[in-house]
């Protein structure tokens, strides 16, 4: 999965600017991820990639470049 259809999923689960989701953009502080939200957008790109994240990976996700290399990482 390539970062424009990442970043699509997260602008769309966060309800942020396209504009805003760059690879060093924070979950929280910068795109506004509460838990929930967070949450959500890893059941969306659980969804859209196949790749499971778990709880543990989820919270140490703080920066979009985190979630690039997990996938990048986790994907067949």
């Amino acid at each position: 999965m390539d970062f424009e259809q990442v970043r699509n999923i997260i602008a769309e689960s966060l309800g942020c600017d396209v504009e805003q989701v760059t690879l060093e953009a924070a979950l929280v502080d910068d795109l506004g991820a509460d838990s929930l939200a967070s949450v959500e957008l890893a059941m969306a790109l659980e969804e859209a990639t196949g790749v499971s994240i778990d709880d543990d990976s989820l919270a140490q996700m703080k920066v979009v470049g985190d979630i690039m290399n997990y996938l990048k990482d986790h994907s067949n």
